[in-house]
């Protein structure tokens, strides 16, 4: 949509705000005593609330200005600039979502009705302290180290190792001056010009190209192999972009990443760049909010949702790993952040690179297309190279039931272990069993609020819904027939396999990385360095440990089941099993020695399972490409699914069935409606889902047709229409 040329509002003119609050319009009020400008942050009446908002333009209505309540306040933040609130509101158009929604992801810091928050800091004195201690020195000399600086008191207790009653003694005799600031200061300085590291003529003819980029908008597909070096190269692009006083944004997929990647920006620049994600303080949020909107932040380091965050000047977005699916939000605002970095850089001028040993299909086409810049890294950094890979087939080898280390793989291990080497078995299942039944019945144990089984978390001693997150005790007698000693655990979880690695290899140090097993970031980061320092000597891990994880020790990786993503009708599944097959391959051999990828399956002869082995990713996208070509599926045809959920299953049938005899405003644009029929998880958290797909040419204004199909029908109460453009997942 169109956004209204910026104009001053005066004392009591009328004017429109969109809230924060469920409400898919804007509100007119009356501008303050001061007055207004479009995209000030305002506080405003709601019923008996007070509610933040933007000034989004003239007022819509005609009422006169004396039956318009009043903008309560104009907040001292910086107005919201005209390229995010175009960026919201083309978002929203694109995504079918309410602009308040919108509105809400680019408000999410706390305290933004508050003033500027201050914090007690001192600096040094002119007088010396009356009676010169061991203590009083060291606060002396730390002040003196900083320059001077403004120091909070713990900044100077944990630096000088003194109590917080020498640094209040020293101010009270005038040695320190005790002030207060603002708590929401600007992060310290990058450097953009202190030197990076050593690249290979690969990286820096690559790192040449994307400097060269900077400065309009344009989007470039930097693809290398795994352990090519492309986070160096791209840094350089972060560089160029600070160079030119521009904001830099780098977007990870996984907050376990998010440590190991802000100390090479540190090495890099000289300083730690701003972070945003959900491991951040509230405090930090707060902070970060409003320094990016004052220039105050150069880099912010983040995950999907610092695509909303207020920019000054935004000059660079990078998605790196920008294949991985986490990218997708699948509930609230269904959105790629991949595409979105695209819509907000064309708005903002800005260069986008998407970065990925493996990228996705879309990414694929629009660099064959020419649509997208591509540059291609194609060895290793230094010495390393790339891991020999071949398949067990499990056809043909001897395994127990209710084992999974074949005696192939087994070797291999036990090879890696005498030499002193790190061993990766990889089982994409969290916990220990995925099924729980019982044998004297056959009833398995599912969620009570969905209908998924309940996942066996043995180390927790719970059941666990992987839809809902509701757990249980693991029972001891079947919930259905009340037999005593009869559950069983059914197919393998990293918890199991754990159990059998312990038993295959008992003088070993075995390691479990899966999301569900760390209590913080904190913890995750602390597993990750302790193995990347060496200290297991066999991991096992589901498919976080395929997010760029360097472990300079590991050179064998045995993949559990490389099956497992092939089954099902998933439009995505050969893609996503090839990205990941090959993602977590790359952990071997990443230093000095070679690595070996071994990928137990039944089907070696797969197409897929072919592609991965022989290293052909050309000669699979193109495969890939050909097929969703010829079916009309993306990148080439267009999908939305349409997601309605209600606690009354007859009510919502009704409704679903109602909705699709309706299909006129789809067919008018050539768009297939299939559905409805109850979706593969058909219950989550008591409330009953049915799916509708509709299948559309790529040029179609598809989105309109489906405001115009939706809006024909009112839902009950409790029914929720969610419409999801682009769907990466069926369930």
């Amino acid at each position: 949509m169109d956004l209204p040329e910026v104009h001053h509002f005066p004392p009591d003119a009328p004017l429109a705000v969109l809230t924060t609050q469920p409400l898919d319009r804007v509100l007119d009020y009356r501008a303050p005593e001061g007055g207004a400008q479009i995209g000030d942050f305002v506080e405003v009446p709601l019923g008996p609330r007070k509610v933040l908002g933007v000034v989004w333009g003239p007022a819509e209505s005609d009422l006169p200005p004396t039956r318009l309540r009043r903008v309560e306040r104009v907040l001292d933040v910086p107005p919201m600039r005209d390229e995010l609130r175009a960026f919201l509101a083309r978002a929203a158009d694109y995504t079918l979502t309410p602009r308040s929604l919108m509105l809400f992801l680019a408000t999410r810091a706390p305290g933004l009705f508050q003033g500027q928050a201050m914090r007690r800091v001192y600096q040094l004195g002119d007088t010396p302290p009356e009676r010169m201690t061991d203590a009083r020195a060291r606060v002396l000399e730390v002040m003196t180290g900083y320059g001077g600086a403004a120091l909070t008191l713990t900044e100077i207790t944990r630096a000088a190792g003194v109590s917080a009653s020498v640094v209040q003694t020293m101010a009270s005799q005038g040695a320190l001056i005790e002030a207060e600031t603002p708590r929401d200061t600007p992060y310290p300085r990058l450097d953009p010009a202190r030197p990076g590291k050593e690249l290979s003529p690969d990286q820096a003819e690559a790192a040449t190209r994307l400097r060269a980029a900077q400065g309009d908008f344009g989007v470039t597909l930097l693809k290398g192999v795994t352990g090519s070096g492309k986070t160096e190269v791209y840094l350089e692009a972060v560089a160029e972009c600070l160079s030119k006083g521009r904001q830099a944004l780098v977007l990870l997929p996984e907050i376990a990443l998010t440590a190991g990647f802000i100390e090479r920006v540190e090495v890099r620049f000289g300083a730690r760049p701003a972070e945003w994600h959900s491991g951040v303080t509230m405090t930090e949020r707060r902070r970060l909010w409003r320094m990016v909107g004052q220039g105050g932040a150069q880099m912010v380091v983040g995950a999907r949702s610092a695509l909303f965050l207020p920019y000054r000047d935004l000059g660079l977005i990078v998605v790196d790993e920008e294949h991985d699916s986490s990218y997708k939000q699948e509930d609230g605002v269904l959105y790629n952040a991949r595409d979105m970095a695209v819509l907000r850089a064309s708005i903002a001028g800005s260069q986008v690179v998407l970065a990925s040993a493996t990228p996705a299909l879309e990414t694929w086409v629009n660099s064959e297309t020419g649509k997208y810049a591509r540059i291609d890294l194609h060895a290793r950094y230094g010495v390393a190279e790339l891991p020999d890979m071949r398949a067990i087939d499990l056809r043909s080898e001897d395994l127990p039931s209710g084992r999974w280390i074949s005696p192939s793989l087994k070797t291999a291990v036990q090879t890696r272990l005498e030499a002193g080497e790190q061993s990766l078995l990889f089982l994409n299942r969290r916990g220990y069993a995925p099924v729980t039944t019982c044998r004297a019945c056959g009833h398995q144990v599912q969620c009570h609020q969905c209908d998924a089984r309940m996942v066996e978390h043995r180390f927790q001693q719970r059941l666990m819904c992987h839809k809902c997150g509701a757990t249980a005790p693991i029972p001891t007698a079947c919930p259905s027939c009340g037999v005593e000693g009869r559950m069983h655990a059914v197919g393998p979880g990293v918890e199991r396999l754990e159990e059998e690695a312990r038993a295959a290899f008992p003088d070993a140090r075995v390691a479990v990385l899966s999301s569900d097993l760390f209590a913080s970031a904190r913890a995750l980061k602390a597993q990750i360095e302790a193995i990347a320092e060496g200290e297991a000597d066999i991991v096992i891990g589901t498919q976080l440990v395929a997010k760029g994880h360097n472990f300079p020790h590991l050179t064998l990786v045995g993949v559990i089941d490389a099956d497992l993503g092939l089954h099902g009708s998933d439009l995505r599944a050969a893609e996503r099993t090839f990205q990941l097959m090959r993602q977590v391959a790359g952990r071997a051999g990443r230093a000095e020695r070679p690595g070996l990828a071994l990928l137990q399956t039944h089907q070696p002869d797969h197409p897929v399972i072919r592609a991965i082995l022989s290293g052909d990713e050309e000669g699979f996208w193109r495969a890939e490409a050909a097929e969703r070509q010829s079916l009309g599926m993306p990148p080439y045809g267009r999908l939305a699914g349409i997601i309605l959920s209600s606690p009354k299953p007859e009510e919502l049938f009704e409704f679903a069935q109602a909705l699709a005899a309706r299909a006129e405003p789809l067919l008018r644009i050539g768009a297939q409606l299939y559905g409805p029929a109850p979706a593969p998880v058909a219950r989550v958290r008591g409330r009953h889902r049915v799916r509708l797909l509709i299948k559309a040419a790529r040029t179609v204004p598809l989105q309109a047709a489906i405001s115009q199909w939706t809006a024909q029908l009112k839902p009950p109460h409790d029914l929720r229409i969610a419409v999801d453009i682009d769907p990466q997942s069926f369930w």
